[in-house]
């Protein structure tokens, strides 16, 4: 996926620096050649020896190491690479980059390049949401610089929430996709999103409290790894994401003909929160009060499926076809038993009573179940759950792929 690509990699000053090892094994087992520029902070926490035995070549420590500044060796470095990826992120390489100072080798690197730079943030949660931070952060993406993560989660402080460095795997994925090569690249992905409006007569509708925030970041994300989307999406809060096929519905009926038109797709994600009801009796006019007191008799009729109905295909079905669980009580439970009955390969589902703010809101817990098991992840923002859930979802068309190559020996 990145063979010959060469990868200049920062490692800063943080905690999270242990997790560049594994990055550096990562990057090349998939081909890539990694230079490493170890920060005086960044010695702290790993050593010289670690990073260049990994990364089977030299480290990168001092601006004025004479042997390479004779040949103005820090310019060739930061233009030699396909990429420069910075991890950890520290706050402080951040605030370097956005005010342009160069009093060491990395950022001096970072100055002198007019090579893309995948910036991987790590931070206590109070230094990450800080104002001067945001700012900073603001900077170095208007001058360029690609970011992944942070995650959310425990840190080593013993704090929680946002600034824990994205997963080794993560920052592969994005390492491919900001060299044009995402692990993606070449796949449908189908996603749909938001809710559905069932009408009781032409002003009056039932529809749920989905804003379609979830359906439309993990659009993004899967666009972000090189995905090809199509995008169906009822009528959402968010507006729809860029760089993708959007294609608007608003009742269940629409959305179930607009999924079947869209197939063949690699990959189904069935992100929306579909209504499974429908009036029957929906009046053509404007239903009025009739002097009686009494309110109109609704007759309902159950919407088609539509994860069933894509699961349970015999041809044409997508290698990995993934369906969301909104529940309000025992969770899990009732998650796992919906994925058997669907036939779906993957459920992602979540706790939506009133109290817990994700219906609607900016952030989102899920539990991913899939045949092994349930793997719970922590409360984070639904675009980190995005890109999370979107890595996973390429790692497994990628393992797919592979056996498929085999001839199914692996």
């Amino acid at each position: 996926m990145l063979h010959a690509k060469r990868i200049l990699l920062i490692i800063g000053g943080g905690i999270a620096a242990y997790k560049a090892l594994d990055l550096i094994r990562r990057l090349r087992e998939r081909g890539a050649a990694v230079t490493p520029v170890l920060t005086r902070a960044g010695t702290e926490f790993v050593t010289p020896l670690s990073v260049s035995a990994l990364a089977g070549a030299k480290v990168h420590q001092d601006l004025f190491d004479l042997t390479d500044e004779a040949e103005m060796g820090h310019i060739q470095l930061s233009r030699s690479a396909d990429l420069i990826v910075v991890a950890p992120a520290t706050a402080d390489l951040m605030a370097k980059m956005a005010q342009g100072r160069a009093d060491d080798l990395a950022s001096t690197l970072l100055l002198a390049t007019d090579t893309r730079v995948l910036l991987a943030p790590a931070m206590n949660v109070r230094m990450w949401t800080h104002p001067a931070t945001q700012r900073n952060l603001a900077q170095v993406q208007a001058d360029g610089a690609l970011i992944v993560g942070p995650n959310a989660g425990d840190m080593a402080c013993g704090e929680y929430g946002p600034g824990r460095m994205a997963e080794p795997l993560e920052i592969v994925a994005a390492v491919a996709a900001a060299l044009g090569n995402g692990p993606l690249q070449g796949k449908h992905v189908l996603v749909t999103s938001g809710p559905t409006h069932e009408p009781i007569d032409p002003v009056r509708y039932i529809a749920n409290r989905s804003s379609g925030a979830q359906g439309t970041a993990l659009a993004t994300a899967l666009a972000a790894l090189g995905a090809r989307v199509t995008f169906v999406t009822g009528p959402a809060l968010v507006p729809p994401p860029g760089g993708v096929a959007v294609v608007r519905v608003e009742t269940a009926a629409e959305m179930l003909a607009a999924v079947q038109t869209a197939l063949p797709a690699d990959a189904a994600v069935f992100a929306a929160a579909v209504a499974d009801w429908r009036v029957a009796n929906a009046a053509g006019q404007k239903m009025k009060k009739d002097g009686t007191g009494q309110p109109p008799a609704l007759a309902f009729a159950e919407n088609a499926d539509i994860l069933a109905a894509i699961a349970g295909m015999t041809e044409g079905r997508p290698q990995l076809v993934v369906g969301f669980a909104a529940e309000t009580q025992d969770v899990v439970e009732h998650a796992t038993a919906k994925r058997l009955r669907k036939g779906c390969d993957w459920i992602v589902a979540n706790d939506v009573s009133p109290a817990t703010g994700i219906m609607g809101g900016s952030e989102n817990a899920v539990t991913v179940i899939d045949a092994a098991g349930a793997e719970s992840w922590p409360r984070m923002a639904k675009d980190l759950v995005a890109r999370r859930l979107a890595a996973r979802i390429a790692a497994a068309l990628g393992a797919m792929a592979d056996v498929e190559a085999s001839g199914g020996d692996i």
